[in-house]
């Protein structure tokens, strides 16, 4: 938000040369746009590390100097939005287009940039990567990064210009010994991968500065409550509808699906603080779509359609709403196999 700072979900549609904004409500875009972020002139920031817990934006830069900060829920999905706006930005100017894709699909390292260079700059107490405590599997790593942090670091400091050349250039860090993986994630890939798979694009691999000291262990019965919830492997996440159980109101959610242990959390994206809001165990759930023709039993409002229904072992029931047949499909498909 431009006036209070907060964070609200809003239905984007790309046009040549606008980038349009709708309001939600009841799960549904309203007919006329919120709001209209004009390209020509615009410049792109991806990946745009300005807010720390929030990896995943895109940074628009306006003619007019007016910033706009938009967050996706995937690296893939950022990144396919960033490489289309670039794309209309750039639309009247074919050169520039054509250049863009060239410098994709090309890997070279920046002559005079040693990696030693690389690593005081990552080590730079304000622009440096930021070290951070992280879980995995019950221990907890202190001072690491994900290896998808470490790629989008990269790139936003101009020292690679694509993913594949930023995990080519991780990887020489790490074959350097400048860097080291920890964890069973990044060390599983070390030990059985090829050489041009050894480091790893994902948010749950977990490296660290090689002279960083040994890993602190810690039972999960030492961690809070929720931390072995959230360990679990991220199967798929996304935004959907969920209605309330108290007031029965619709409200936008990030749902994100783990398994081993097989979770379903929802967050607020309107809320700065990275933890869940609700969540449960999937284990004993019952799944199910709804008929799309009329209201069902225990949903409340004027809310039709893309619906799903989920039962816990607990006999509680969430009411859930995807934005397409086909993405409730693939919600059930994903979250079938967990319970």
């Amino acid at each position: 938000g431009h006036i209070v700072h907060n964070w609200k979900v809003r239905w984007f549609v790309l046009l040549q040369d606008k980038l349009l904004y709708y309001k939600l409500e009841g799960g549904k875009k309203e007919s006329s746009p919120k709001g209209r972020i004009l390209l020509d002139g615009c410049t792109i920031t991806c990946p745009c590390l300005e807010y720390e817990n929030r990896p995943l934006l895109i940074k628009l830069k306006t003619k007019t100097n007016t910033d706009y900060f938009l967050e996706c829920c995937s690296r893939e999905e950022r990144d396919s939005w960033a490489l289309d706006i670039t794309g209309a930005i750039h639309a009247g100017h074919p050169v520039q287009v054509e250049e863009l894709h060239r410098m994709k699909n090309s890997f070279k390292l920046l002559e005079n940039i040693s990696l030693h260079h690389i690593v005081d700059k990552m080590r730079d107490s304000s622009t440096g990567i930021k070290l951070t405590l992280n879980v995995e599997q019950g221990n907890r790593y202190k001072e690491t990064f994900t290896g998808s942090a470490l790629v989008d670091w990269l790139i936003s400091n101009s020292f690679a210009v694509s993913r594949f050349e930023a995990v080519t250039l991780a990887s020489m860090l790490m074959e350097e010994n400048f860097t080291k993986p920890v964890g069973a994630r990044s060390t599983g890939a070390m030990r059985y991968s090829d050489l041009s798979e050894q480091f790893l694009d994902d948010s749950t691999a977990l490296y660290m500065f090689a002279e960083t000291s040994k890993k602190m262990l810690s039972s999960k019965e030492e961690l809070q409550f929720n931390i072995s919830e959230l360990s679990g492997t991220i199967v798929k996440q996304g935004y959907l509808v969920k209605q309330g159980h108290k007031r029965k109101n619709w409200k936008v959610r990030k749902f994100v699906l783990r398994a081993d242990p097989a979770f379903l959390h929802y967050y607020d994206p309107t809320k700065e603080e990275n933890r869940p809001v609700g969540g449960f165990s999937l284990r004993g759930c019952l799944v199910s779509a709804l008929e799309d023709n009329g209201v069902p039993t225990g949903v409340k409002g004027n809310v039709q359609g893309n619906l799903f229904k989920i039962i816990t072992k607990k006999d509680i029931h969430y009411y859930i709403q995807a934005s397409s047949k086909a993405e409730r499909t693939q919600w059930i498909e994903a979250i079938k196999p967990l319970t």
